[in-house]
């Protein structure tokens, strides 16, 4: 998968945009507060019909106006794929492909294949499981359309079944009847979502251990553990063993919906006991491994973007990097710094070609 062309209106800091695109590498480079991560996040917005760094529609409207719209040509095979994603305050946002309106955002996701490097990715090992949660359940639903629906089905639910909580605990009263009918309808949907994430990791974790000793270059044990009540028992016998607590807090407290990922080296809790560094070539190892899962289940090279590197990578690291991109052949790659002369060097030994941008002169 390859982008031509991008055109951006009203996008963030950005009034009117337009570029066309090297098919190997491409460098945004320019002051802080340029705009360079939010050309990264519009990339990321037409893979995803929202912004990776904030999901609030009306916050990605350029200050002083009311709508905007984000542009892509791209090139899958010998097909060109047009995707236009717009949104005007007070209104539903919209998705066209090929200028055919999607009749839901969920359907567009895993047309663009994409993984995105940036410096709040470590937040996936200093925040809470739903961050974990998250990045698993992205992976998945970029490669299996049925999986994304059942989350969705789930999360939806989840929400109808903690109102009611809610709901009882406003009235005092409770209906056992009602609330077993949700007790259910997640029930259904829990065992094959559980299910579904084994067996990804299954074959997710022997990628990412590979794709950490060529990052780290150390022998170090890591891994990924996966910590789900549903291992034990299941979703209809946590539900209602947790009932007088659920009302209690007035919400679910158990189900696959608290999964989690515990992230270890030398087996011990990467956020307590591994370096800066350790932590740095885990969260880097992550990516790399998502990429090579995707492009072995589509069939085509994933967009990769990698925001900011250099704010909290060192400049070995973006180094190994780009060579192990370049390496196993990994597509189009986008690429942000504030410095142009440090992004000459690190690419200097790229036998492909590849453009900069400084947005300081555009």
């Amino acid at each position: 998968m390859i982008l031509k062309k991008l055109s951006l209106t009203n996008y963030k800091s950005i009034g009117t945009f337009e570029l066309d695109f090297n098919s190997s590498i491409n460098c945004f480079v320019g002051d802080n507060g340029i705009g360079k991560s939010n050309i990264i996040d519009s990339i990321y917005h037409l893979a995803f019909g929202k912004s990776y760094f904030n999901p609030s529609a009306n916050e990605n409207i350029k200050f002083g106006t009311d709508f905007f719209v984000i542009q892509g040509d791209f090139k899958n095979l010998k097909k060109i794929e047009k995707i236009i994603c717009s949104f005007k305050k007070g209104h539903k946002k919209n998705m066209k492909r090929n200028q055919k309106n999607y009749d839901k955002i969920s359907e567009h996701i895993g047309l663009i294949p994409l993984v995105i490097i940036s410096p709040i990715d470590q937040d996936l090992i200093i925040e809470g499981s739903a961050t974990r949660r998250k990045f698993i359940d992205g992976v998945i639903g970029q490669t299996d359309k049925i999986y994304l629906q059942k989350i969705l089905s789930y999360n939806k639910i989840l929400v109808q079944r903690n109102a009611l909580l809610k709901y009882f605990a406003l009235n005092q009263n409770f209906d056992k009847e009602t609330i077993e009918i949700y007790n259910s309808q997640l029930s259904k949907l829990a065992k094959p979502i559980f299910e579904k994430r084994l067996s990804f990791l299954k074959s997710f974790i022997p990628l990412f251990i590979e794709s950490y000793k060529e990052i780290s270059g150390s022998k170090e044990n890591v891994n990924i553990i996966y910590e789900s009540d549903l291992k034990e028992k299941t979703t209809s016998d946590l539900l209602e063993e947790s009932i007088d607590k659920d009302r209690a807090y007035k919400y679910t407290t158990k189900g696959i919906h608290k999964d989690d990922l515990a992230f270890t080296i030398l087996d011990q809790n990467i956020r307590k006991f591994g370096s800066q560094g350790q932590q740095k070539s885990f969260l880097i190892a992550l990516k790399i491994a998502q990429f090579n899962f995707m492009r072995k289940i589509v069939k085509t090279n994933p967009i990769v973007l990698l925001d900011d590197i250099f704010d909290k990578l060192d400049y070995g690291r973006v180094k190994k990097i780009i060579k192990l991109f370049q390496k196993q052949k990994m597509g189009q790659i986008f690429i942000s710094d504030t410095d142009e002369n440090r992004i000459k060097k690190v690419l200097s030994p790229v036998k492909d070609s590849y453009k900069i941008f400084n947005l300081n002169s555009i």
